[in-house]
């Protein structure tokens, strides 16, 4: 029997679908896995039953509440998506809230696997180390954005701030998060020291090398020739 990649896929969908319904079925409660496939597999069946989008996305709405699964399922679930023949052909759909309320304690709702609880107190970021602000202003026509561990001193060339005060700093921001400069305008920022052995390499291939040290007449004029703009001295 020869079968497409999408008949695969559906048969794969039927029997997680089953298994989900034999465990329902035995009154177990069912895991993330098995009840977005069953959700899936009810909503493929009501397609094929003749269902429009909005029907079968009912549908699926109401296959299983929070009764029927483990704890923190729906909170994780959320929404499920599947591709569904139609008499029209092949459609997306959304299943919104997929898993609706039951008869679950509030306190029952309120384990959601994964959730963090932080401690108290603020922590603080990069405590302790040498910080500088800059005034940066692009100049160029197209916002610019900056990661948080980028050697600042070798930023965009269109960027206009003093680059020796940023040699061997970076934004001094939330790791994995960056710094939007728009086209024309200007905005003050903080920079704080990189840790460590303070060794840059790559970036704009402008350094590489150790920045313990202030940044050398050198690179200061290679930065120049480079494009680089500066507003320092």
């Amino acid at each position: 029997m020869h079968l497409t990649p999408k008949d695969e896929d559906r048969l794969l969908l039927f029997l997680a679908a089953e298994l989900a319904r034999k465990h329902r079925a035995a009154g177990l409660a069912l895991s993330y896995a098995e009840a977005r496939a069953l959700i899936a597999d009810e909503v493929v069946q009501a397609a094929r039953a003749g269902a429009n989008v909005a029907d079968a996305a009912a549908h699926g709405a109401r296959v299983l509440t929070d009764d029927d699964v483990l704890p923190g399922v729906r909170t994780l679930l959320g929404s499920v998506q599947v591709e569904a023949f139609f008499a029209d052909g092949q459609k997306l759909v959304t299943v919104h809230d997929a898993i609706g309320p039951g008869n679950r304690s509030a306190e029952e709702l309120a384990v959601i696997p994964g959730e963090v609880f932080p401690a108290e107190g603020d922590l603080e970021l990069n405590g302790g180390r040498p910080t500088a602000t800059v005034t940066v202003e692009n100049t160029g026509d197209r916002p610019i954005q900056v990661g948080s561990h980028f050697h600042f001193f070798e930023t965009n060339r269109a960027l206009r701030f003093d680059r020796r005060s940023a040699y061997g700093m970076r934004l001094d921001i939330p790791s994995g998060t960056a710094v939007r400069f728009e086209p024309g305008e200007a905005q003050v920022v903080s920079l704080t020291s990189y840790g460590g052995e303070r060794l840059v390499i790559g970036q704009n291939d402008v350094t590489n090398a150790p920045t313990d040290t202030p940044a050398s007449e050198e690179l200061m004029t290679s930065m120049h020739a480079l494009g680089f703009l500066d507003a320092g001295t």
